[in-house]
């Protein structure tokens, strides 16, 4: 298997850490990008460097914000002048807002679109042109189970999620004439960081009214890994063994896979056998079958 160049966003904790130092173990050139790697995020960019280094694989930091255009851009084309090509986008770079969705402003939850939705958006656009360039390359969006189904006060993070799932399926159908495939990653409830750096609501005035119930999301969080087997954790690395198989695929790539913790099965995969022969049909019945 030849290495392929495999650009991260998000890569300084949780799955997309995890993805990089996977992939780069198996022999590919990564690109681990993050915000503020000169700052507060230097010693994860040493880390990260001294691992693969320690293993002798083949990992580099790169500075992007995936909220500001020209980070993504100028991050990028540094690759490209560096390697000349970008095989693969891991679009993984995301936020949780967990609170009382109508307590979240249009600026707050602006603010998570522009991560979770608008993140992605700014990647892909800049990497296509040099995919299709290419003919050919592939677009993984790490999305969540809460892209498929909703829970109470997590809605402004399902519906960025939703979009972002919504967005990776249109890519698939449209971009297959050009040997670029776009495929989507369902993580379920591993542990990360999301939780404990979730962004909390703005409207003061709308929590007060919801009285007890503005408690709960707090308590979600405090609680969110008590039911947790101390026999048997939750394993994240199974998100990035995932995400690698993918990468690594040579059949035809599934549009959705779902990666939950063992013994968890929330229904996800189910929703996505079903819905699949409806959109299916649909495209069919637009004349575009081929493009599934």
């Amino acid at each position: 298997m030849s290495g392929k160049i495999v650009v991260v966003t998000g890569a300084s904790s949780g799955f997309g850490k995890l993805t990089a130092l996977e992939l780069a173990r198996r022999g590919h050139v990564v690109v681990a990008t993050m915000r503020d790697v000169d700052g507060r995020n230097d010693l994860v960019r040493r880390e990260l460097i001294e691992a693969a280094k320690a293993g002798g694989h083949a990992l580099q930091v790169l500075e992007m914000d995936v909220a500001e255009e020209a980070s993504v851009n100028s991050a990028i084309d540094q690759v490209i002048a560096q390697h000349g090509k970008i095989d693969v986008l891991v679009n993984n770079a995301g936020v949780m807002a967990v609170g009382v969705t109508e307590a979240y402003t249009v600026a707050d939850i602006e603010r998570q679109f522009a991560v979770n939705f608008f993140g992605a958006v700014r990647a892909d656009r800049a990497v296509l042109p040099h995919m299709r360039a290419a003919g050919g390359g592939l677009l993984v969006h790490v999305t969540s189970l809460m892209g498929r189904v909703v829970a109470p006060f997590l809605g402004v993070y399902s519906a960025s999620k939703f979009a972002l799932e919504a967005l990776a399926e249109a890519y698939r159908y449209e971009l297959s004439s050009f040997g670029i495939d776009s495929v989507v990653v369902e993580p379920g409830p591993f542990p990360s960081n999301l939780l404990p750096s979730s962004p909390e609501p703005s409207d003061r005035g709308v929590l007060a009214a919801y009285g007890e119930v503005a408690a709960i999301p707090g308590q979600i969080k405090a609680h969110a890994g008590d039911g947790d087997d101390p026999a048997n954790p939750p394993r994240p690395q199974r998100v990035a063994d995932a995400i690698a198989r993918l990468v690594e695929a040579t059949d035809r790539r599934p549009l959705r896979t779902v990666v939950m913790p063992e013994g968890l099965d929330f229904g996800v995969e189910q929703l996505n056998a079903a819905v699949a022969p409806i959109q299916n049909g649909l495209l069919g019945a637009m004349g575009m079958s081929s493009m599934i």
